[in-house]
């Protein structure tokens, strides 16, 4: 059974061009063509296809939210999407959306047809351009999400914050640092609203996690 295709883009000889090319392929059949993106989610529902080669920018709805509903009625039905666009903004969109490849419409055919191929087997699949972009904003995220929360705190404050877990008195850690104890005191408060931890105890594991101190102080 070959690989049955539905292709969403509005303008008619981009369509039909790329239609004429994917019936070339013997494995594969275009059983729908859709010139906006409410025509591809109806397609899409009618026909249930392997794939839907999605346009990003198309009238009526756009691809974004086609594939989103398409998505949300069939995770089966897998979406590429192929656009003239590499801005960010569509790139995030499509893939959040639930699309599993982003080509750009001046890629070779034969990239499009290792993209539906890679997207029928379960892997995602980004022409090299669009990958960067994802890798970096991955990587963008990633460290914001892994960024050590004591990065937020000053010098001062994780000086407190380490004698704090190492059990010092407010008195104590006045003395150590050669500050008022009201200093302290502030400090303390200020870690607990920077950290959003108001106990002693939650504030003696944070410090523990984070290397500043350790249970063998």
């Amino acid at each position: 059974m070959g690989i049955r295709i539905i292709v969403a883009e509005d303008h008619r000889i981009t369509r039909e061009g790329l239609v004429s090319m994917l019936k070339e392929e013997p494995d594969i059949e275009v059983v729908g063509e859709a010139k906006n993106g409410r025509e591809a989610v109806r397609l899409a529902r009618e026909l249930t296809p392997d794939l839907v080669i999605m346009d990003v920018t198309m009238p009526d709805l756009n691809g974004i939210d086609a594939t989103r509903m398409i998505r949300d009625e069939n995770k089966k039905t897998r979406v590429v999407a192929l656009s003239m666009y590499s801005d960010k903004q569509f790139v995030q969109g499509m893939m959040q959306a639930g699309a599993t490849g982003y080509l750009l419409k001046d890629c070779a055919f034969e990239e499009l047809i290792k993209a539906i191929r890679a997207a029928l087997s379960g892997q995602t699949y980004l022409s090299p351009d669009i990958a960067g972009i994802v890798v970096q904003d991955y990587l963008n995220k990633l460290a914001a999400e892994n960024q050590s929360a004591a990065s937020i705190l000053t010098k001062r404050e994780r000086e407190v914050l380490q004698l704090i877990a190492e059990g010092n008195k407010t008195k104590v850690i006045a003395s150590r640092l050669n500050v008022s104890v009201k200093t302290v005191e502030t400090h303390r408060r200020q870690i607990m609203e920077k950290l959003r931890i108001y106990s002693i105890a939650g504030l003696t594991k944070f410090a523990i996690r984070e290397g500043l101190t350790s249970l063998y102080t």
